[in-house]
């Protein structure tokens, strides 16, 4: 069946700046030429002079998992109060705003024209029951990024002083096992030093087991995405997460990759100075402008939002740390096998808090200082920062001075005296928004059939209404299109197909899977054989998967 879009402005960044007034095509999923033989569409749908987007991708957002489902459990409160029941026939029942189940998540992402998220952290044993849950997440499709840098295996080889092209390709055969799409490391080699009673590690200090700095597994994660050519560059918690005076970190860190592609997320939490009397300063333009002028790098922002939220991350040694913040006074630690670990801790940022109402401030300033909006992406951490729902009161808060100046009058003032905020006037555009959250991260990640609606793309877009109330306008897009079907009208759920994994899949020599074997057999609880996912296994959940190639060297 031919559809016809008609009466649109389209605003694709990767054919254009500025709007298109031109109709869409849609056959089988996917965007199409019009048909050169005057052939009539099946249907057509007016849209009303709406503004037509490529559906939004999220890049970092924490969606699944065990250190997902422990937040469930401390989050009854956030349950009862966001309770959704069903819709009909289409939708299930669920809940939870910070930590929504799974359902909810599909549906409130999709709602706001969203297509792709993207789960950024997860622990390599517990990539299938990861993957199982990110099977039940409908309408928008998922992929994972496998967390390596302080799993034993790792470590013990790059100790004992094992190649490049080793650590290649185990992170080959890792990725492969665990369908993953990228690359993530967490505070590199500081989990492992946690369970050794470190509680902080620099990024040249060895680790206390295998005598590894930081600064080499970096060196070396990055090197090895890069020569495999997955399309993201390694994904990189930085060490020092919250620390005052952290930057120096996060700029070493650019340093360690030393030049290859590399990827800071949340970078507002890696973005702190240490001067003023609290000890506690923005170091956002210092971030900014070594981001401006080094062309390898990339951030998402991780900006904070007011409210009670739930903070998950498999940085153990913050998460123990930040423990003593705990709102509601509850949290969990865990270790998990030979792979890492987890904490959990429940927060709430209060705009008259000095240091809560700068981070919010640190935030805004990355996304206005950064120059380039195809090398930023927007993000809260989900739920870290705040709930991926926000995100529509942040593309306000980018698009309107006005209303930053009157959120930034609200907050603590001494926080007011010590950012930026008063005196940056940059206001995105509507193109700007369309790169930051659709075509740059399809980019980043080796998308190439999405983030924009050129012939051939999936058919996934949203279309906004017009109007000044921009936070209303994206919140609730008049119509959201998943694969050419219709998923959702005036931010409300109406259809929910699913949607597929996203997977890359480098080559290795298997050779290295003799090494690997004997340390499944000597330490791990899994067998050697039943560790890696089979491909039936995700589709017969409901997630079949969608691999996508590697790049060829040299490749950008």
């Amino acid at each position: 069946m031919i559809t016809r879009l008609t009466g649109g402005r389209i605003i694709d960044p990767v054919r254009s700046r500025g709007e298109s007034p031109r109709d869409l095509w849609i056959e089988d999923g996917r965007v199409i030429e019009p048909p050169v033989d005057g052939r009539p569409p099946d249907r057509v749908l007016d849209l009303g002079d709406g503004l037509v987007m490529a559906g939004a991708i999220d890049i970092h957002s924490h969606i699944a998992g065990g250190k997902v489902n422990l937040g469930r459990i401390l989050a009854a409160a956030d349950h009862r109060a966001h309770a959704h029941g069903r819709s009909g026939k289409t939708c299930r029942s669920g809940s939870g705003l910070a930590t929504p189940s799974s359902y909810t998540t599909g549906y409130r992402y999709a709602s706001m024209g969203y297509t792709a998220v993207f789960e950024p952290a997860m622990v390599p044993s517990n990539a299938r029951a990861a993957h199982l849950e990110m099977a039940d997440v409908p309408i928008v499709d998922k992929g994972a990024y496998v967390m390596l840098g302080n799993d034993e295996y790792l470590l013990r080889r790059l100790g004992g002083g094992a190649g490049q092209a080793e650590i290649n390709d185990y992170v080959a055969w890792m990725m492969r096992s665990t369908a993953a799409h990228a690359v993530k490391v967490v505070n590199a080699g500081g989990i492992s030093a946690f369970k050794f009673g470190k509680r902080g590690l620099a990024l040249d200090e060895p680790g206390p087991l295998h005598g590894v700095p930081p600064r080499r597994i970096i060196a070396t994660l990055a090197r090895a995405v890069a020569e495999l050519g997955v399309p993201h560059p390694l994904h990189v918690h930085c060490n020092d997460l919250g620390v005052p005076g952290n930057i120096a970190t996060t700029l070493a860190t650019i340093d360690a990759a030393e030049g290859q592609p590399i990827h800071l997320t949340h970078a507002q939490f890696h973005s702190y100075g240490a001067e003023g009397k609290r000890g506690f300063s923005s170091a956002a333009a210092l971030l900014a402008e070594r981001v401006n002028r080094s062309p390898n790098v990339s951030i998402d922002v991780g900006q904070v939002v007011f409210g009670p939220t739930m903070t998950e991350s498999g940085d153990t040694q913050a998460q123990f740390r930040n423990r003593r913040f705990a709102d509601p006074d509850k949290w969990i630690m865990m270790d998990i096998e030979c792979d890492g670990g987890c904490g959990v801790v429940p927060f709430r940022y209060r705009d008259r808090n000095f240091v809560n109402a700068l981070q919010w401030a640190i935030g805004l300033e990355l996304f206005l200082l950064v120059e380039d909006p195809w090398r930023i992406f927007l993000t809260t951490d989900h739920p870290n920062g705040g709930p991926f729902a926000s995100y529509p009161q942040l593309v306000r808060l980018l698009m309107s001075r006005d209303y930053r100046q009157e959120c930034l009058a609200a907050i603590h003032p001494a926080a007011r005296k010590a950012t930026l905020l008063e005196g940056l006037t940059r206001e995105y555009t509507l193109a700007e928004i369309a790169i930051m959250t659709r075509a740059a991260p399809a980019r980043s990640l080796g998308l190439e059939d999405r983030g924009h609606l050129q012939p051939g793309a999936a058919a996934d877009l949203a279309v906004y209404r017009p109007q000044d109330d921009l936070e209303a306008m994206f919140r609730a897009p008049a119509l959201v299109m998943k694969g050419g079907v219709e998923v959702a009208r005036d931010g409300a759920v109406i259809a929910t197909p699913q949607g597929t994994t996203q997977v890359v899949r480098p080559e290795y020599d298997r050779l290295v899977e003799r090494r690997i074997r004997g340390f499944f057999d000597d330490h791990m609880s899994v067998g050697f054989e039943t560790f890696p996912l089979a491909e039936d296994e995700l589709a017969e959940a409901g997630a079949p998967l969608e691999p996508r190639p590697c790049r060829t060297s040299g490749a950008k």
